[in-house]
């Protein structure tokens, strides 16, 4: 079991802007989500994580290991998968992941063969190993951003906005592939979208301006929300009115009428009772007042 533990980190940036605000968390094994809007310090943390920055305080422990003084540890056992590689070389699947898998210091010719072909069939891109990596459908991509991110056998990947852009189909082959990788290490995916935390994760956390908001379960946090979300078509122009009175977390649109949906502990008269999800957890949580 697979264990990291952020403990009180804050990392400020040379020009005095606090990136992290006095984080802790505890991961294991398994799809950790880290939700947050852009600008909420995702990229700040994960960053600090993999040792590309080093906290101003507090430390993270990986397996047993300080990594704040010993970055190195972790980037040993680190696999990556950015929301975009940029610029692909024109070079097939396979001669790319034998580059990458130089680069990570898989220096055995055969084991490194090996590797590669069990890491193109597991993403199913075996029948594509000749194939220049520039010319794959966007799809593809990810799931050669998988192979890729496994080189080495990693013991923790971190997963950054990994479904953007993918159609429906690549989105769910994509997301099954990465519930199968997190059996056996910790992925954490940090993304704005509230429905990839949902299909994937058993642990969640809510960040934004450099804080932890809420972490918890999402089905747990979603039971807490029973009998305290409603929902009320309005006329556009009464929605500074009720903005005023209500805890309003979202708006929207439909056949013309404005739909608010508010948090209130008791029932607000006029609303209807709303089945609570996760985007209500989300929403709720960041309209809150520090």
């Amino acid at each position: 079991m697979n264990t990291l533990s952020v403990n009180q980190l804050s990392l400020t940036y040379p020009n005095g802007h606090q990136a992290i605000q006095n984080i802790s968390l505890e991961i294991k094994n398994g799809m950790f989500g880290l939700l947050g809007p852009n600008g909420a310090g995702k990229s700040s943390l994960m960053k600090t994580i993999v040792g590309l920055r080093k906290p101003t305080s507090g430390n993270i422990i990986f397996n047993g290991t300080d990594v704040t003084q010993n970055p190195d540890y972790i980037k040993k056992h680190l696999g990556f998968l950015p929301q975009d590689f940029g610029v692909y070389p024109r070079v097939s699947a396979y001669d790319l992941l034998e580059h990458i898998a130089v680069l990570k210091g898989v220096s055995d010719k055969n084991q490194r063969k090996n590797q590669i072909i069990n890491l193109l069939e597991k993403v199913n891109l075996a029948d594509f190993r000749n194939k220049e990596v520039h010319t794959f459908s966007g799809g593809m991509k990810q799931r050669f951003g998988v192979a890729q991110a496994l080189l080495g056998a990693p013991k923790i990947i971190i997963v950054d906005e990994p479904t953007a852009g993918l159609d429906p189909e690549e989105r769910n082959r994509f997301n099954a592939l990465l519930n199968d990788i997190s059996r056996d290490v910790i992925v954490i995916l940090s993304t704005h979208l509230v429905e990839d935390v949902r299909n994937l994760c058993s642990e969640m956390a809510v960040m934004n301006h450099g804080k932890i908001l809420i972490q918890g379960n999402p089905g747990a946090l979603i039971t807490e929300l029973e009998n305290k979300i409603w929902s009320k078509p309005i006329d556009k122009n009464e929605l500074k009115q009720y903005t005023l009175h209500y805890d309003i977390i979202s708006q929207q649109l439909i056949e013309r009428a404005l739909h608010i949906t508010v948090f209130s502990q008791e029932y607000p008269k006029g609303f209807y009772s709303v089945q609570p999800l996760l985007e209500h957890v989300y929403f709720h949580t960041l309209t809150q007042k520090p």
